[in-house]
C-alpha cells in the first residue's frame, strides 16, 4: 500500500497556526498482549501517580497546548477532554487503564508519558489520503468506546469517507483490530515542535520492540 499523505485544510491553519504533527506509517503484528509492554504501563502510570496531581495534568504543556485549541474553537476541554489527560486522570484517581492491544497500549504509553494526544489507525482501512480540518455541525463521528461524538469545531482528521479521528477520540471505522498489520499514528502538536521528535522516535521505538514493526516511516504534514 502507498503511503497516507496528510495534510492541513486552510480554515486549520488559520486557526491553529502552531500545530505540528509527526506521522509514522509501519508494517506490524499486532497482538492481544504483551507483560513486558504492560510492565512499562504500570511503572509509567506509578510514576505519575506519585509525582503529579488531577490539577496538574492541564497545565503539562501538551495537554494544556490542546486544551488551549479546543477553547478557541469553543469547545469545552473538560467536556471534551483530550485522549491524554482523559488517560493522565484515570491513572491518578486510581483507576486501571484499559488493556486492548499491544498496539493501543503502546500508543497509550507514548501518550502518558508526553502529553501528545495520537490518532492510531489501520492504515487499509484509510480511504485516500487525510486532511486535518475542523468538525461540521451533524458531522458523523461513532468514536470508540462512546458512540456518537459531537465534533463540530473539534479538529478533525479525515479520509475520503469522512472523519478518522480526533484528539478526543478516534473513529470505529479506521479503529486498530487483532487484524491490523499497517499502522498510521499521528502525534498532534499543538505546542510546536519541541518533543515531537522525542515522541516520535519513542513511538517507533516500541513498535520495534513490541510490534515487530517493518518498513517504518516518518513524515510531517504538508
Amino acid at each position: 500500500m502507498s503511503d497516507k499523505q496528510i495534510y492541513l485544510s486552510a480554515e486549520f491553519k488559520t486557526r491553529f497556526p502552531e500545530y505540528r504533527n509527526i506521522s509514522i506509517q509501519a508494517d506490524v503484528v499486532n497482538r492481544g498482549q504483551d507483560e513486558e509492554l504492560w510492565c512499562e504501563m504500570q511503572d509509567a502510570s506509578a510514576t505519575i501517580r506519585t509525582t503529579i496531581t488531577i490539577d496538574d495534568i492541564k497545565h503539562i504543556p501538551a495537554i494544556a497546548a490542546t486544551r488551549n485549541a479546543y477553547k478557541r474553537s469553543g469547545k469545552d476541554p473538560n467536556r471534551y477532554r483530550p485522549s491524554a489527560e482523559a488517560l493522565m486522570r484515570r491513572i491518578v484517581k486510581g483507576e486501571e487503564l484499559y488493556r486492548i492491544s499491544v498496539l493501543v497500549d503502546l500508543i497509550n504509553l507514548v501518550s502518558i508519558r508526553t502529553g501528545y494526544s495520537i490518532g492510531g489507525f489501520d492504515a487499509s482501512k484509510i480511504c485516500g489520503d487525510v486532511t486535518i480540518g475542523i468538525g461540521r455541525h451533524e458531522e458523523k463521528f461513532e468514536a470508540i468506546g462512546r458512540g456518537v461524538l459531537n465534533i463540530e469545531n473539534l479538529p478533525l482528521l479525515r479520509d475520503d469517507k469522512g472523519g478518522i479521528g480526533t484528539p478526543t477520540s478516534d473513529e470505529e471505522r479506521t479503529k486498530l483490530t487483532p487484524d491490523t498489520t499497517e499502522i498510521l499514528i499521528v502525534i498532534n502538536g499543538y505546542s510546536g515542535e519541541e518533543g515531537l521528535q522525542e515522541a516520535a522516535d519513542m513511538t517507533c521505538s516500541l513498535l520495534r520492540k513490541y510490534a515487530s514493526a517493518a518498513n517504518i516511516r516518518q513524515q510531517r504534514c504538508v
